[in-house]
């Protein structure tokens, strides 16, 4: 018996002697959860999210839609532009008109020069503070991406447990963030890396912050 023979038997055998039973926090055939959750109501699904994203570097709000208008000009702090998702794609009906109103215009999608994003959300991952971002016709990657602030605007019932949650309904869904989006990424917090000399660096690939704005 050669050498290779002896790995592949062994690795075979282990393999059978792996338990096929379903154990607490499996998806099934022996799987596990990547950060196995106890069963959570939404309240506390969405204070997990909340304390999980803060300690990201994210800076979570939750507010009235009234109260969201002014924080965005906060956030904005003076600019006159903004890259945004189109409204449709917003939990948040009239927003272009109340930021024209305040002399605000939404940016064409190319415009690097735009200090603040405003995108909506897919979906927010209770486990690890994540969002979920589809883009799209009417959701341009550049809002998330190239300013320095990005504000994701959202409602408390998209929160779900965790990845494979999403993943679960992405399939009862024929995988639509897949097959109808052009692009599907899991957002987790500022961009930052400590890549280079292990020093870290925040708005190397992306937005140095990220607000999100859970609308009541």
């Amino acid at each position: 018996m050669t050498a290779r023979d002896r790995i592949l038997n062994r690795l075979r055998q282990a393999q059978a002697k792996s338990p096929a039973k379903t154990m607490e926090g499996d998806l099934g055939g022996g799987r596990r959860r990547m950060l196995p959750l106890p069963e959570l109501g939404a309240d506390d699904r969405l204070d997990l999210f909340t304390r999980e994203a803060k300690a990201l570097g994210c800076v979570v709000y939750r507010m009235s839609r009234g109260e969201a208008l002014e924080q965005i000009m906060d956030l904005l702090d003076g600019e006159k532009s903004v890259l945004s998702w189109a409204e449709d794609h917003l939990p948040y009906a009239g927003l272009h008109d109340l930021l024209a109103s305040l002399d605000v215009s939404v940016a064409r999608p190319d415009d690097g020069e735009v200090r603040v994003g405003i995108t909506g959300a897919s979906a927010a991952l209770a486990a690890t503070g994540s969002l979920v971002l589809e883009s799209g016709a009417g959701r341009p990657r550049s809002a998330s991406l190239l300013p320095d602030r990005h504000i994701a605007l959202m409602t408390a019932d998209q929160v779900l447990d965790d990845l494979e949650t999403w993943q679960a309904s992405q399939k009862a869904l024929d995988y639509p963030a897949f097959k109808r989006a052009s692009n599907t990424v899991i957002v987790t917090g500022p961009s930052k890396t400590a890549d280079i000399g292990h020093q870290l660096v925040k708005g190397a690939h992306g937005p140095r912050e990220l607000h999100i704005l859970i609308l009541d």
